[in-house]
């Protein structure tokens, strides 16, 4: 399958800091992808470099077979929402779409035209008065009526409360369904990623942790509660993602492909919010854990 963005060994420092390294992910077209990860891992880096909004400091990345804001063939490919949903506060709605008009040679007047309607939103109200609901859903407007082959959205509904999330998502879920998109999506709240996504990306410490279809990554992770024991006893094909343990108990979380014998477990499965706390969780697991990246 066509990879809609292929990085290997990308890096991005700023100064003596790096806000993402050696990162090498592969991921799919025709994906949901959920981006998560604690403050400052590297998210928002990671999508300005797919943009090309900045430049890497070592590696490479490629979008859509292509080099990020490489021409004019290549910007209209992307559609970009940054975090705080930016809208003119001086423009009407009718304006902002006419200002995508010019800027997008691709530009779908009709579909704005009609999404705007639908969502009840008055063309000629400016964008100073529009709530956070209102402003995020104009800004995916301008997003989708560009016809981008990948949709791009930096922590979109991370201001909203939960009815305009509920609605922010459930219109971002149509227009990919209707338009064939490739999305990602970064966000703090797990729930809504769970809700839409079928390709995760978990960083944590700057680094790419794990990577993976939804389905293989839950199918392939587990939790393991049972007496006492050194990670390090564990059998060589089930690598320790994150340890926990008290005098008596230990509680890991690995991957394996394989099954799970030892009857001294008890084994469960895990959801999302486990797999991604697991994952960022930075304190050491005593034993050879292992932050896997899975590909296709």
């Amino acid at each position: 399958m066509t990879s809609v963005l292929e990085a290997q060994g990308l890096g991005k420092r700023y100064g003596k800091r790096w806000a993402l390294r050696e990162c090498t992910i592969d991921i799919p077209a025709g994906h949901v992808v959920g981006l998560v990860g604690p403050n400052g891992a590297g998210k928002t880096t990671l999508l300005k470099l797919a943009c090309g909004q900045v430049a890497p400091t070592t590696g490479g990345i490629t979008v859509l077979g292509g080099r990020p804001a490489g021409g004019r063939g290549q910007l209209a490919k992307v559609g970009f929402v940054a975090q705080d949903t930016p809208v003119y506060a001086g423009l009407s709605i009718a304006e902002h779409l006419r200002l995508g008009a010019r800027l997008n040679p691709g530009w779908d007047a009709a579909m704005a035209r009609e999404r705007i309607e639908r969502l009840g939103l008055d063309p000629a109200q400016r964008g100073s008065r529009l709530s956070g609901g209102q402003r995020a859903q104009l800004a995916l407007t301008l997003g989708l009526a560009k016809r981008p082959e990948l949709l791009v959205l930096d922590e979109p509904v991370a201001s909203l409360d939960p009815l305009a999330r509920r609605e922010f998502l459930q219109g971002l879920m149509e227009a990919t369904v209707e338009h064939g998109l490739s999305v990602v999506l970064s966000s703090h709240l797990v729930s809504d990623l769970e809700r839409i996504c079928d390709f995760l990306i978990v960083l944590a410490g700057s680094r790419v942790r794990v990577a993976g279809e939804v389905d293989r990554l839950l199918a392939t992770h587990h939790r393991l509660t049972g007496p006492r024991r050194d990670p390090g006893r564990l059998p060589a094909g089930q690598h320790v993602v994150s340890a926990r343990h008290t005098d008596r108990q230990s509680t890991f979380v690995v991957r394996t492909e394989g099954p799970i014998h030892d009857p001294a477990w008890m084994v469960s499965r895990l959801g999302m919010e486990d797999l991604v706390l697991a994952y960022m969780d930075e304190r050491p697991a005593q034993g050879p854990r292992v932050a896997l990246e899975v590909r296709r």
